[in-house]
């Protein structure tokens, strides 16, 4: 008895349900994204690594696959509805508009690489770690550009923003930021009397990075060919519109310790302040 050729009918299966066969092929490819980032992700925290570039990649892959794949199967359907459709071009493209402005900013960030997965950046005003990129949004993990911290929440933002507002890569202050802040306080103390002592301080809370900060200083220099401030700390003293006087600092830092320099510093900038103020009351005291 000659073997039976199933060849045939699976063709023919093929053929007469695509409906099914697409639905099948969607949730087995589904099932196979997950099972293989999964995987990736078990090897990369077992070596330490960080592979979400690599999974995102994949991801975008097997998406731009699955689609080739489905115009091929579905070619002598679309190309019937194309033809009969044919009059309402113009009004799908217009309802469509926004999805294929997304499609738009996703081949523009994947051609110019404004960045990269792991990247901060900051788009209009909302700013944050990007995690994943596909065809329609950006994936973000907010990040306070304040406190230099994660906030916890997660931004989607669609592709279409990303034609529409500058994207600030921020990418440079995830380890090192410049940091600067401003303390005001009244006219009786002057503020160039401690000025020496408030920058030694400063250089002295600083001193325990301060040799790799110059490095990583001098990097940015280099990468973005341009001058800024550091690594050694700043001090400027001004006065506001009030008529107060304020001390404003710029600092060189690692970014989870901006702000634990910073009120190391307001610490010392209120006891010296103080201390001159005392000297003054005395003084003063002293000639009545």
């Amino acid at each position: 008895m000659p073997p039976i050729d199933f060849l045939p009918y699976v063709q023919q299966f093929f053929v007469e349900h695509k409906l099914l066969t697409t639905i099948a092929a969607i949730a087995l490819t589904y099932v196979f994204k997950i099972k293989l980032a999964s995987t990736i992700k078990r090897r990369a925290r077992a070596k330490g690594e960080d592979r979400r570039y690599l999974v995102n990649v994949i991801k975008n892959l097997i998406n731009l696959s699955l689609v080739v794949c489905f115009f091929v199967y579905w070619s002598a359907e679309l190309q019937k509805f194309a033809l009969s459709v044919a009059a309402f071009v113009v009004a799908f493209v217009i309802a469509t508009r926004e999805f294929i402005q997304c499609i738009i900013g996703f081949i523009y960030i994947v051609s110019a690489r404004p960045f990269q997965i792991g990247d901060w950046i900051q788009v209009g005003n909302q700013a944050g770690e990007v995690t994943e990129t596909d065809w329609a949004k950006l994936t973000l993990l907010e990040v306070d550009i304040d406190s230099y911290s994660h906030t916890g929440k997660t931004l989607f933002l669609p592709n279409s923003m990303l034609l529409l507002s500058t994207i600030k890569n921020l990418n440079f202050m995830k380890r090192y930021a410049t940091h600067t802040f401003t303390i005001t306080r009244d006219q009786s103390v002057n503020l160039f009397a401690i000025e020496d002592e408030l920058l030694a301080y400063a250089t002295e809370h600083c001193q325990d990075f301060y040799e790799v900060a110059n490095r990583y200083n001098a990097l940015i220099e280099k990468r973005l060919d341009v001058k800024i401030s550091g690594p050694a700390p700043a001090m400027y003293i001004s006065s506001t519109k009030e008529g107060k006087d304020q001390a404003s600092f710029t600092i060189f830092c690692p970014s989870e310790q901006a702000l634990e320099i910073e009120q190391k510093i307001t610490r010392d900038f209120m006891q010296l302040w103080h201390r001159e103020r005392q000297k003054l009351h005395r003084n003063v005291c002293v000639q009545v």
